[in-house]
């Protein structure tokens, strides 16, 4: 009488797999999550570009940075431009808004919502000067939120 052997697997083999698969998605989830946000951070910044263009485009035409805002305001969101981002997408993770403006200057906001809420806001000057409150501590003062990039 000959023995025939079962093909399969074992519930030791598989509960071997499923710890490794675990172990693996455990390293890998909270990479990609800081990839996806710095990546929807770099459309946040690419819109407040944007927004900063069509500042320009409104102050060439009128003389003034006023007035941008939607129903002619100096502050809020943008009648010039998108008033999220990205712009193109279905998800919002950032709105973009107007946060002061005069006749020689502004200062251009963009809120993190949504899934990249806890990234922290950016902040984008009539003089070029960038701002990410990294820490997402409500302040854009401390020597690390004055760019944009990871290391300043």
């Amino acid at each position: 009488m000959t023995m025939k052997r079962s093909a399969g697997f074992t519930l030791i083999e598989l509960m071997i797999v499923v710890a490794v698969v675990a172990i693996i998605a455990a390293i890998a989830l909270p990479s990609y999550q800081d990839q996806v946000r710095s990546s929807n951070r770099a459309d946040g910044q690419a819109a407040l570009m944007g927004l900063a263009q069509a500042m320009e485009r409104h102050f060439t035409e009128t003389g003034s940075y006023t007035g941008a805002g939607t129903g002619g305001a100096d502050t809020g969101a943008p009648a010039i431009f998108s008033a999220k981002a990205p712009i193109d997408g279905s998800s919002t993770f950032y709105n973009l808004t107007i946060d002061s403006a005069s006749d020689s200057s502004y200062v251009l906001k963009a809120t993190a919502v949504n899934g990249q809420a806890e990234d922290g806001d950016m902040e984008l000057t009539s003089s070029g000067l960038r701002r990410w409150d990294r820490g997402d501590d409500g302040t854009m003062d401390n020597p690390g939120d004055l760019c944009w990039s990871r290391k300043c």
